[in-house]
């Protein structure tokens, strides 16, 4: 098994498998994506800032990892921000940030332990992608996020059509439950290795009630 942390992502085939390399990455998870540049969890937040006023309501970073994000939309005004990540390692970081007003064990995909329209904006950087959550995770986003709240996701280029999101994107829409707002051109998700890891973002404001 290779030494290399993100090798080891990448080489996951289970969801345990997934989860032990994020739980074995944690410590130093913060310290070696940033040497690369990985910057989804700050671009996010201009979206954000963009599409979701402050004060609307609460915040979910699904897939949170080790709350990178938090304290960047803190920053911006955002305060009511729960998070969700499969790692208790990544989780126990991220609470160290201090951002974050409420941490929850889950993975996408599964169900999610929130009611109906809880969060004014739903927002997942590097999560899908190669080997992570499924395009299925997308019904229960939209279950938790309310009437003309917005979800704000970045997908790997390589998933896009070929992971079923592309395809999930529009079933969802032609059922009526949401709407594109917002879509980026694809852009690297590493400023300085993997320049071939190419993400796009999408906003979808959900269907008002």
């Amino acid at each position: 098994m290779s030494d290399d942390p993100l090798e080891r992502v990448y080489a996951a085939k289970t969801d345990g498998e997934l989860a032990d390399a994020y739980s074995a990455w944690a410590a130093g998870y913060d310290r070696q994506t940033a040497a690369m540049g990985y910057c989804l969890p700050f671009l996010v937040g201009g979206w954000i800032a963009r599409h979701v006023p402050q004060g609307d309501g609460p915040l979910l970073d699904a897939g949170c990892g080790t709350g990178l994000s938090g304290p960047a939309l803190a920053a911006l005004g955002y305060g009511d921000i729960e998070g969700l990540d499969m790692s208790d390692e990544m989780l126990a970081v991220a609470r160290g940030r201090g951002a974050y007003g409420n941490l929850v064990a889950g993975k996408l995909g599964d169900a999610l332990p929130w009611p109906d329209g809880h969060f004014a904006a739903v927002f997942s950087t590097g999560v899908f992608t190669e080997g992570h959550a499924p395009a299925s995770a997308l019904d229960e986003i939209v279950r938790i996020t309310r009437p003309g709240g917005h979800v704000i996701l970045t997908v790997r280029d390589t998933v896009l059509a070929a992971g079923g999101f592309a395809s999930r994107f529009a079933a969802i829409e032609d059922a009526g439950l949401w709407r594109l707002v917002e879509r980026s051109a694809p852009f690297r998700a590493f400023a300085i290795d993997e320049p071939e890891v190419l993400v796009c973002a999408f906003v979808f404001r959900i269907a008002a009630a």
